[in-house]
């Protein structure tokens, strides 16, 4: 039997005081795969990745982390077991790049300890692997969006966690940079056997990473599977409303999602 990392039974998420944006989300996420969640704009996709973080409450039903519940866990236990790329997030106006990149590795930290070798190590890995060891002196508040998204990202890996939940990791990057993170999710999902949940909006970016697809609509689950089982025309209409023809792609034989002219 594939092991879990993640089991959400009857989730309800949304935001405390108002209402579900999703309502009864039943899903299972295996360990070490690479799953991608897809759908239209205010489906509940970010929401849902927001409460298996536990940066939302989940309103009613669970979310299982290897089989515990995640409200049972400490911050700091939650944050070396997961870390999170998120669309929202702010630095304080000054702090050095280095700096921020540091503060991924507080989960790993007990109180009032030394900065230590293996902290240092594993900060400067994360900043060699999404290519930002040249900007560790400047402040984070004077860099580009795409300079600025990849250094919450060497934050993220900076934790070294075992699952890494990403909130449209690729926004504000060119198309290099985007292929560029999205084959180091990769790596780091192939070579670390890490749990990979993001939240992309290329469906064809999509085809091409991910092991498993979760399409959503109106905060429902309409399908989840392989790539191949959920990158149809069928589903594509019902999902996005969208009239495509599904092809394989010349380059990796995974769906390509072709829209037909409007």
């Amino acid at each position: 039997m594939t092991e879990t990392t993640f089991d959400i039974r009857g989730l309800s998420a949304g935001y405390p005081h108002g209402r579900a944006i999703s309502t009864g989300l039943d899903l299972t996420i295996a360990r070490g795969s690479f799953v991608a969640i897809i759908g239209p704009n205010a489906c509940g996709k970010s929401t849902l990745l927001r409460t298996i973080a536990r940066l939302l409450p989940a309103l009613a039903g669970s979310v299982l982390l290897d089989g515990r519940d995640i409200r049972e866990r400490g911050a700091k236990e939650l944050a070396r077991e997961l870390g999170l790329l998120s669309q929202s997030a702010e630095a304080p106006d000054g702090m050095r790049v280095a700096d921020l990149i540091a503060r991924g590795r507080y989960p790993h930290r007990r109180a009032f300890s030394a900065w230590s070798d293996a902290d240092e190590q594993a900060v400067r890995r994360a900043m060699e692997k999404t290519s930002v060891l040249e900007l560790a002196d400047r402040p984070v508040d004077e860099l580009s969006g795409g300079q600025r998204q990849r250094v919450w990202l060497a934050m993220a890996l900076a934790q070294e966690t075992d699952v890494l939940l990403l909130d449209e990791p690729t926004t504000f990057l060119d198309i290099t940079h985007q292929l560029d993170m999205l084959d180091l999710f990769r790596a780091i999902n192939r070579e670390h056997g890490t749990t990979v949940v993001a939240v992309l909006h290329d469906l064809n970016q999509a085809a091409r990473y991910a092991d498993r697809i979760v399409a959503m609509r109106d905060g429902t689950i309409v399908s989840t599977g392989t790539p191949e089982e959920v990158l149809t025309s069928e589903v594509m209409a019902q999902v996005f409303d969208l009239d495509c023809t599904v092809i394989a792609d010349p380059e990796t034989a995974t769906p390509m999602v072709v829209p037909r002219r409007r």
